[in-house]
């Protein structure tokens, strides 16, 4: 028997742990975040640093997202940030501090200051003169045949970018980590309650969180103390694996990084499809009449602009009646808008792939150094979990410690709690100046459309259309 040179074992193909039919029933059965380290090895995007798609993309100019690295206990919606047109080129001279033409439209935002972000980038868009580069890009490696760098988006950013906590209410989420870190704070979907969502600003398919959650305004939102973070530092060369309609926070963590995402449809979204048609008529309704409280930014910069009340309804049936047209036959239901991906540009040529989970066979996923769940980090706060391609499960423990500022916090929340309960319990001449903090303050047109968009209402409406158009009961599908 003839031995193998060492030549000949470098150039062999790279072992992957996983099979793609085991990838992919491993990605429709999850029901938590976890990690695919070792899944990427010999895949050509691991050369995708922001130095590489410099050279790859030249002058081509990209939308770069600015924002002030300071704290408010608020989040940075998009809605509040600055925005640049510039080279990927232009970006790296920026943040390596030099100045004048070199840096082009970010002379007016000092790096110091500012963190940038070009996110939410569709590689079909980018790179259709170099169709080439979405062979680099390999899902079909997790079972998801044909699937590259087309159906993907690209993400550049700097330390401290982020994207603010919110839910994606079409399919599940696969990322790959190219160049630097980044760390993921996810929630379950239970936890909704406790996240204060909203649809202001509004985006298809994002519902957003009111609390910042890494410095949340306790009195504001109390209920947010009960989130259960699941917090993940990505290393380059892995894949997060986040389920459906898991809440998460994003920032990076170094100087530069990039990273590739593909959102998996699946056929639960036909129901979120309805869900989301309702929102958006009755979001661009409101938010499109006069009333001196609706000023302001409300529209994602990712929306193209407003629709009209008839070209939404229009949207709306044709949701209802592709989600009926499925029930009634069985079969996969045909998008209301044609090559509609789970997450889409205005150009819709993200083709769509949607795909089934099938829960018959039993399943235990195979946890263990090639694929590492998310902890929770209720049982161990500040305990930040750091998995990596070397050592797959190392842990950095944070300083625990309550700071003497949120143990302040707290105190003043329950504070407030007790001052709720005095007022319940009839007034006093002792409790006249507590119970008058308490007073509501006027509803405002977004106090209205917290609640008329809660994910629970809208669920709710979404199975009454569906059961008045279908006559079926119950839908079983939350938003």
């Amino acid at each position: 028997m003839s031995q193998r040179v060492p030549g000949n074992m470098a150039a062999a193909a790279p072992v992957k742990p996983f099979s793609p039919e085991e990838a992919r029933r491993i990605v429709h059965h999850l029901q938590q975040p976890a990690v695919f380290p070792s899944m990427t090895c010999g895949w050509p995007a691991l050369r995708w640093t922001a130095e590489h798609l410099s050279g790859c993309l030249g002058d081509r100019l990209v939308r770069f997202r600015l924002g002030r690295k300071e704290e408010k206990n608020t989040p940075l919606f998009e809605t509040q940030c600055s925005y640049v047109e510039a080279t990927v080129a232009q970006f790296l001279s920026w943040t390596r501090g030099q100045s004048g033409t070199d840096i082009g439209p970010f002379s007016k935002y000092p790096c110091s200051d500012h963190w940038a972000y070009a996110d939410y980038k569709y590689i079909a868009m980018l790179f259709q003169d170099q169709p080439f580069m979405f062979e680099d890009v390999k899902w079909s490696e997790f079972g998801f045949e044909g699937r590259d760098g087309k159906e993907s988006t690209l993400w550049i950013g700097t330390e401290g970018a982020n994207t603010p906590c919110h839910q994606d209410t079409y399919g599940c989420n696969l990322v790959l980590q190219i160049q630097g870190r980044k760390r993921w704070h996810l929630f379950p979907p239970e936890d909704t309650a406790h996240l204060y969502p909203t649809r202001i600003p509004y985006e298809e398919s994002s519902v957003f969180s009111q609390v910042d959650v890494l410095h949340p305004d306790l009195r504001r939102f109390p209920s947010f103390h009960g989130a259960r973070a699941h917090v993940v530092i990505l290393q380059p060369g892995q894949v997060l694996y986040v389920p459906r309609h898991w809440w998460h926070y994003v920032e990076s963590v170094d100087p530069i990084t990039v990273s590739v995402n593909s959102w998996i449809e699946l056929e639960a979204d036909d129901v979120s499809r309805v869900s989301e048609a309702v929102t958006r008529a009755v979001v661009c309704a409101v938010k499109s009449s006069r009333s001196d409280d609706n000023t302001g930014d409300w529209l994602n910069p990712t929306e193209e602009g407003v629709a009209s009340h008839g070209e939404n309804m229009q949207y709306l049936n044709l949701a209802v009646r592709a989600c009926a047209q499925r029930r009634k036959n069985e079969l996969p239901a045909r998008d209301p808008r044609d090559a509609c991906p789970a997450k889409r540009d205005s150009s819709g040529q993200i083709r769509k792939n949607r795909e089934r989970i099938r829960n018959s066979a039993p399943f235990s996923a195979p946890y263990g150094p090639d694929l590492i769940p998310v902890g929770c980090q209720e049982e161990e706060p500040g305990r930040v979990t750091l998995t990596s391609s070397e050592d797959n499960a190392v842990t950095s423990q944070q300083d625990s410690t309550v700071s003497s500022d949120t143990v302040t916090l707290m105190e003043e929340t329950d504070l407030t709690l007790h001052k709720a309960r005095d007022c319940a319990d009839g007034p006093s001449e002792r409790r006249s100046e507590d119970c008058k903090e308490l007073r509501p303050t006027t509803i405002t047109t977004n106090d209205l459309l917290d609640c008329l968009l809660h994910p629970d209402i809208i669920s709710r409406v979404t199975e009454l259309l569906l059961e008045r158009h279908t006559g079926s009961h119950g839908t079983n599908a939350p938003l």
